[in-house]
């Protein structure tokens, strides 16, 4: 990444990146600054993302600025940039690069800019901190593409935004829910359900969370759960059930399954055979 040392010459500073094989122009970062000075330096794309601990200065259009913990920063691409810690712990920090062709794509909104580096906004903060390590752990190509949607909304709130065309008209999804329906255990990509809705990508999952009020893998991990109930009462074990609708193994079934139905899968067959 641009201005970052491949290594740090303090021991108490580390930083991660992560790439997404499938949706180029977008790298997620992750870090924890404490001696590290970054020189002055740009990045191709925007910079967003969120400090969860201590506050960093910077000096950004000539002006020195403080993040402090549970604010939102916001770069604008090709920015000459600093960074360093204020605080005796340094910072902990989130952040995804992406590129304005990008954010294009998958808000349908060309041209969005940032009046504002940094603003702090707790409940703002939390979430985008959240949507970052949910990103990073996102294991689905159709789950980082749903999330990399909610976290451009998010900033969305922050963006200057021109005037936004509308969409089109209104598409039918019954294709799309049954194709969801009849492919629970695989891993899905955006590009493979926007094709059954004969849409471009961030298109169909603009107007499916439009319709749905929910994205594609929010509806899919739905059906997959109500699928496993179904397995799950005929007495079907959970370690077979997991694997049938597509979830990563046994645990994964049983967190979904709890945050959803407020029960185990465990629990739920002892349940029924009471």
């Amino acid at each position: 990444m641009q201005g970052v040392p491949s290594q740090f010459a303090s021991r108490r500073d580390a930083a991660e990146f992560r790439l997404a094989a499938h949706r180029c122009g977008v790298e997620l970062y992750r870090a924890h600054i404490v001696r590290h000075a970054f020189e002055p330096h740009t990045h191709d794309g925007f910079g967003l993302g969120a400090i969860e601990a201590g506050v960093e200065r910077f000096r950004y259009r000539g002006a020195e600025h403080l993040a402090p913990a549970d604010s939102v920063v916001m770069m604008n691409p090709d920015e000459l940039h600093t960074g360093q810690a204020e605080t005796d712990g340094g910072w902990f920090y989130r952040m995804v690069y992406i590129e304005p062709e990008a954010v294009a794509e998958v808000t349908g909104e060309p041209g969005w800019w940032f009046s504002d580096v940094v603003r702090e906004d707790l409940p703002s903060a939390r979430r985008v901190t959240a949507l970052l390590d949910a990103l990073w752990q996102a294991d689905e190509p159709l789950a980082f593409d749903s999330l990399l949607h909610e976290l451009l909304a998010q900033f969305r709130l922050h963006a200057r935004v021109p005037c936004k065309a509308q969409d089109g008209a209104p598409v039918r999804f019954a294709p799309v829910l049954d194709y969801l329906h009849a492919q629970l255990s695989r891993r899905l990509t955006l590009d493979e359900l926007a094709g059954v809705a004969g849409l471009s990508p961030f298109h169909f999952l603009r107007q499916f969370r439009t319709h749905h009020h929910a994205t594609p893998q929010q509806m899919l991990m739905a059906f997959r759960l109500a699928e496993a109930k179904r397995q799950l009462a005929r007495g079907e074990a959970p370690a077979l059930v997991a694997a049938a609708v597509g979830l990563t193994d046994q645990a994964h079934l049983t967190r979904a399954f709890a945050r959803r139905y407020g029960v185990t899968p465990a629990r739920y067959q002892r349940e029924l055979r009471r």
